[in-house]
């Protein structure tokens, strides 16, 4: 997901329910993997715990004792494969952090396997768990890409719209998903400087 997870934001949010502490790592590897594998093979609806046990080699029951339902392992397995931590900004002016932040971001997003994004769209408009705990990984997410990175600049004397966080998470990955997605474009350096300049900068300045 570009969706896109930080190290810091997993210390500052609690995972998805866990039924019990898991004893092998190895076999809780191989149980998130499979979920993995399985979302983008046969989608949210066919997922099973069953199949989940099948490939992975664990007990049904070892799986359930993790994790109380469908939705609570997916939320974990997507958690698992979410890793990077947005940069630091480091440019010292706005425009040089937002080229950062969106090439980062960009490249975040074309990483992602399109069917596994399919099959979580899917399940959250079936499952209003999934959907409760997709939103929690996103709102983290966003978090971790938005308030310290813009934080950093305001402190800095940049005068940002108040709903500067808020409106860079809205606009900065719809776009990009577009551009990699529907457009079948590269998010490329002239690409991401028309999102910087021509709608990030006015957007975030509020003019």
């Amino acid at each position: 997901m570009a969706s896109a997870s930080s190290d810091a934001g997993r210390g500052a949010t609690a995972g998805p329910p866990v039924m019990g502490r898991p004893r092998d790592t190895g076999r809780g590897l191989a149980i998130l993997d499979a979920t993995l594998a399985l979302l983008t093979e046969v989608g949210y609806e066919q997922l099973s715990m069953e199949a989940v046990a099948s490939r992975s080699g664990a007990a049904k029951t070892t799986i359930y004792r993790r994790y109380r339902d469908k939705a609570a392992l997916v939320a974990a397995a997507v958690e698992h494969r979410s890793h990077a931590s947005p940069p630091e900004p480091a440019a010292g002016d706005l425009r040089g952090d937002l080229l950062e932040l969106v090439t980062w971001l960009g490249r975040q997003i074309a990483e992602q396997e399109i069917g596994l994004l399919g099959a979580l769209f899917a399940g959250m408009r079936s499952d209003v768990r999934l959907a409760e705990e997709m939103r929690r990984i996103l709102r983290r997410d966003e978090a971790a890409m938005t308030d310290e990175p813009l934080g950093k600049v305001i402190r800095r004397g940049e005068q940002l719209t108040p709903r500067a966080a808020e409106l860079f998470a809205e606009v900065a990955p719809a776009v990009i998903v577009h551009r990699i997605v529907i457009a079948g474009e590269p998010c490329d350096e002239s690409f991401v400087e028309h999102l910087v300049d021509d709608i990030l900068l006015p957007l975030l300045r509020g003019h």
